[in-house]
Formats: structure tokens, sequence, C-alpha cells
């Protein structure tokens, strides 16, 4: 059945090329129609002033449980926290040389990296929409700096493609828009698209297809200047009497699209990761202690919660010293309220009295393996030998990315990158059962298939496999879509006196943003039920 001109709207037309291309042509045909905005920013909580002589007990301090327990202070209730390690922040982690992890085995790694050097097992990334977090990080005086999250110059490969060959990312996405960029000229300009667009529109199309593809006069996609604009040139532009430059030559479209490469080079396009991305000056726990200079004294450290009681007037918290001493003698602290953040994976391992919809919800949610290698290396040979400068490097081998450092640009010695990153898949958990020399040993090899330097500048590593992490046994919850019609509502609402928060009471899991907006939507709807108690 042909479609009839009014079923073809612009939305219908976005939509179509945003499959066909990406989110970045859709964006710049959004652009061009009038149709891209901008979110708004809603502000810090604000809560009244709570009745006199409130407690409330906080379990976990990462962000969300520091997050709670600040405003709660705030507002004028009597808090304290219990904290499982001796540091506060939880997975907003920074490992620097002369930190220690230790395993559920009992393994034990001391990382050796120059001082100065670091790398972040946990969070990495703030994106430019993640306000709560942004907002704390001014109110607490956070330093932060650009995280580059897509380098053009960076890399992707295929095992399977170009020999093995790594390819730079501007090559595979110059290639790609460009020839998608002249299909869909062709189309336009043989009438198929005349029932879609009017043709004020089909000029606008054209025009910003031709610029966006660095397609030449007749909106073909080859070997040109208007090409090598975007793709970069194989002798570049340069001064004097020097050579003049050299257009490259795109990639075959039939060899594009058999080694698969452009299915990585679209992570920019989402939202999470468009820019602005941030990262704290130092290391991601910068965060961790900024709160920790709010709250700490609120901190009782090395205090593993065994047991979670709740009555009709307050709750009682049994604990023990995580060290060891003490060990067989539970403490109690009791209070009016309890705000929970221990992460699920730890929660469903304690007895705590909620109702069975709770104690389901708990119970429901598995956790990410996720495993990240941070590598030291004599000097910074990606910058000085391949000019990439920040960014990420992508691979179908299980180390899955290579991140480069986004500070300390074009400096002398040595170096810290992120060798290896992957999250719920096969590699992810391969990973974690390795012990960590030999996911340091692989990370290495599979990581010189892209940097043949790295065999003869390594030095030394660190390796976090999150499934093997004792204070949380896994990286960030799970959520599909069946668990969450069916447990969500339960495990977020107020149950009696005690309600939880963390990034798994959130719809964006594994930020540090979703453990914020958990915290502070907790709050406010605790404070509202003590206000009326």
């Amino acid at each position: 059945m042909r479609l009839q001109p009014r079923e073809m709207s612009r939305r219908n037309l976005l939509s179509m090329i945003g499959k066909a291309a990406g989110g970045g042509l859709m964006y710049q045909a959004m652009a061009t129609l009038g149709h891209a905005q901008e979110s708004s920013y809603r502000g810090p909580l604000k809560l009244d002033r709570a009745k006199r002589g409130g407690t409330v007990l906080v379990l976990g301090a990462g962000l969300a449980g520091m997050t709670a327990a600040y405003e709660l202070r705030a507002a004028g209730y009597t808090v304290q926290i219990l904290e499982y390690q001796e540091r506060a922040g939880g997975r907003c982690w920074t490992l620097r040389g002369g930190d220690s992890v230790t395993e559920l085995d009992g393994t034990r790694q001391t990382c050796e990296f120059d001082q100065g050097l670091y790398i972040n097992p946990g969070p990495w990334r703030i994106p430019y929409h993640h306000y709560a977090l942004l907002d704390y990080c001014k109110r607490f005086g956070v330093q932060l700096e650009s995280f580059v999250q897509v380098n053009y110059n960076a890399l992707v490969h295929s095992t399977k493609a170009f020999g093995g060959k790594p390819q730079r990312f501007r090559h595979i996405q110059a290639d790609v828009h460009g020839y998608v960029a002249e299909l869909l000229s062709k189309a336009t300009n043989q009438g198929a698209l005349d029932q879609a667009v009017t043709q004020e529109d089909r000029e606008l199309l054209l025009e910003g297809l031709r610029a966006w593809g660095g397609l030449d006069s007749q909106y073909r996609y080859r070997e040109s200047h208007a090409a090598s604009e975007i793709r970069g040139f194989d002798s570049d532009p340069a001064g004097g009497l020097m050579p003049l430059a050299k257009p490259s030559k795109p990639i075959g479209m039939h060899e594009l699209l058999e080694s698969r490469l452009w299915s990585q080079i679209n992570i920019g396009q989402l939202y999470e990761f468009q820019t602005a991305i941030f990262e704290p000056a130092g290391g991601m726990d910068m965060i961790a202690k900024a709160f920790e200079r709010e709250v700490g004294t609120l901190i009782r450290y090395n205090s593993k919660v065994t047991r979670i009681e709740q009555s009709a007037k307050g709750v009682t918290v049994s604990f023990v010293d995580a060290k060891g001493t003490g060990a067989g003698a539970p403490q109690q602290l009791k209070a009016d309220w309890c705000v929970c953040t221990i992460p699920l994976s730890i929660l469903s391992q304690i007895d705590i009295q909620v109702g069975e919809p709770m104690k389901q919800a708990i119970a429901a949610v598995p956790y990410g393996a996720s495993f990240k290698v941070g590598l030291q290396f004599k000097r910074r040979f990606w910058e000085e030998d391949e000019a990439i400068f920040g960014g990420i490097s992508y691979t179908d081998l299980p180390i899955e990315q290579i991140s480069y450092p986004s500070n300390n640009f074009n400096t002398r010695g040595p170096g810290v990158l992120l060798g290896g990153y992957a999250f719920d898949d096969t590699h992810a958990y391969e990973f974690t059962a390795l012990p960590p020399r030999e996911r340091i040993r692989a990370a290495v090899e599979f990581g010189a298939q892209l940097h043949p330097q790295y065999r003869k500048e390594f030095q030394n590593g660190v390796s976090v496999g999150w499934h093997r992490i004792p204070w949380v046994n896994g990286c960030f919850g799970i959520w599909s879509d069946e668990a969450r019609k069916q447990h969500y509502r339960n495990l977020c609402e107020i149950d009696g006196r005690i309600v939880l928060a963390g990034e798994h009471a959130s719809y964006i899991p594994a930020w540090q943003e979703g453990a914020v907006l958990s915290a502070l939507d907790a709050v406010k709807r605790l404070h509202t039920r003590a206000q009326a108690s």
C-alpha cells in the first residue's frame, strides 16, 4: 500500500534518518527543521524544618548515604551513618600509588602507580545533564575538568576486518556519514522523498547532507578536499614551500559495511555521552572527599551491619566491627527512621525486617560483573607516537575499550590509561573470574593488538573485578523491564520506618546521579512522613 503524503510527517522522517545513520545526522536534521531543544535545571532540595528531636540512621556512606545525611541534618534531624569500609564514597573510588584492593578470596593488590597518577575503578565521568551531582560539586568546591569521551583520532578495531589493523575513528565515522549522505541525497534528488518533505525542506536537507557528509558538488562521497576536511588528509596542509595537502581516500562502502566498525562509533551520540562531560580534577573520589568534609563527623567507619529491625516507634540496627575486633559482640544503634543505601547484592544477605514485597524486590535485582584494568606505561606513547589526546578506542577484543587520560596532556614521564573495561557480558564475567595478575597480563596482550608499544612500555597495573569486591559483590543493579514493573515501586516505597536509596533505586543505575537523585527523593518522602507522624 502506498503511503499518503500526510502519513510521512517530519517526525517520521527524523526517525527514519536516525535509524539509518545514527543520532548525529538526526540531530543535524532536527536543527535544520527547528526541533532541537535543551532541558532545564530544577534546583536543590528544600525541606521544612524538622520536628525537634527527630533521629535518622543512614546505612552506607556512599554518595546516596552522604547526600541523605547532608540534607536530613540540614533539615534539623540528628543523623548517624554506619559505613562498612574505612573510607567514605563507596564506588566513588580512586586508586593511587600505595592504595590496596582486597577481593573476596583475600587476594590483595597494592597499586604501584607513580605519584599523581590514578585510575577510577568505579564511575569515571559526569554528563552535563547530571544536574544534581554537578550542583553538589559546585556547592562543595569540587574542581571539574573536561572528560574526552569522543576522540576522532582514537581507534576502532575488529579482529575480523582490515587484517586486524585498527582504523582511525574519524575515518570510519566520516565514511559512514559520507555514504549515508550520498544515498539519501540520491533518494531526495530522484524524488523518492517527494511525499515526505516539501520542496523547501528538500533543498534544506540536500544542503545539510552535502555539508554533513563531505559530498562534492554532484552529491557524491569520494576522495576530495570536502571529504578530507572531515576524515582528515593523508598529508595535512602546511606552510611555506612544504608539500601541498593530499586528500585521503575513503574506505570502499562494501568493505566498510563488512567490517561492522561503524557500529562502534555511535556511543558519543547517546544522551548519556554527549558533551560536555566532566571529571573531578585529581580523581573521582574528590567528590566523595568533599561530601565527607561535610558529613564526616556523622560517620562510624568499619561497621558491618548484621540486622535491621523496626517497630511502630523506631528502627534498631545491629552491627559489628568490620575488621573483626569485637566479633560476636554486636552493637546496636536506634533511631526514629532509617535510610538504607546498602547495595542490594549485600542487603539481600542481611536480616532486614521489612514486608514481603520489599524483600522480594531486594532479591530481584542482580548486579553487573564489570572489570577495569589500569595500566602504567613508561611514557605517554599514545600522545607522542599516535597523537591521541584523551578519548576512547573501541575493540571487539575482551578488553572492549581503552580510555586515554583527559588530563596532563603533552607531559613527560609515565602515564596511566584505562586498559580494559567491560560490563554485563561474557567478557566481564571471564575477567572477574581471573586472578588480578592474569587480568593485567591479558589486558597488556590484548592492548598490544591496538598499540604495539604496550609490551615495551608497560610498567605495572591494577585491576578491579567488581563481582569480587566484598562490600558490593558487583558493580551496579541490573533491572529488567519485567522486574521494574513488578518490584521497583515496592523497592522504593517507605516500609514502616525504613526507606531504601542508591543507584539501584533509580532509573539511571550505574550512574552517581541515580544515587543522588534516589537519595533526594527518599529524603523528601521520609521527611513528609516524619512531619505527619
